[in-house]
């Protein structure tokens, strides 16, 4: 009796059959937007430190300041990673960039003491960070 032919997928508009898993999205990419957002709220909680005038308040924010940074560049470049090898989609570093201006852009903006522009751009730096790892989540490239 002859074996019956493998069921195939269906193909996807450019006649490929369709990706496994979560496509646009490696698993290193959602590795380091999750610490970037950890990094992000570690900072939050640091910043609070530093408002109720606690004495190393401001060393341990300086200090988690560069870590945020690490870590925004840290995701960037698995961005890129992700685009380069398997010609992924150049969106993970188009919405991977902004991150590394807005850190700048907060960087100084805290060194010129300017709260009234500082704390907003932290908060809205962390809801893009989560934003984003939702989005890795469930494999969105949008």
């Amino acid at each position: 009796m002859p074996t019956p032919p493998a069921i195939a997928p269906p193909a996807d508009s450019r006649g490929s059959p369709p990706a496994t898993g979560r496509p646009g999205f490696p698993w290193f990419m959602r590795i380091t937007l999750l610490l970037q957002s950890v990094a992000i709220l570690a900072q939050a909680v640091t910043a609070g430190l530093l408002l109720a005038s606690v004495p190393e308040g401001r060393t341990v924010h300086d200090a988690m300041a560069q870590f945020v940074l690490g870590a925004v560049v840290l995701n960037l470049l698995a961005a890129v990673l992700a685009w380069r090898p398997g010609g992924g989609s150049p969106r993970l570093i188009l919405t991977s960039t902004p991150m590394l201006v807005f850190t700048a852009l907060q960087a100084a903006l805290g060194a010129a003491h300017v709260r009234e522009l500082h704390v907003p751009l932290g908060v809205l730096m962390f809801g893009a960070s989560v934003m984003l790892l939702m989005q890795a989540r469930g494999g969105e490239t949008r």
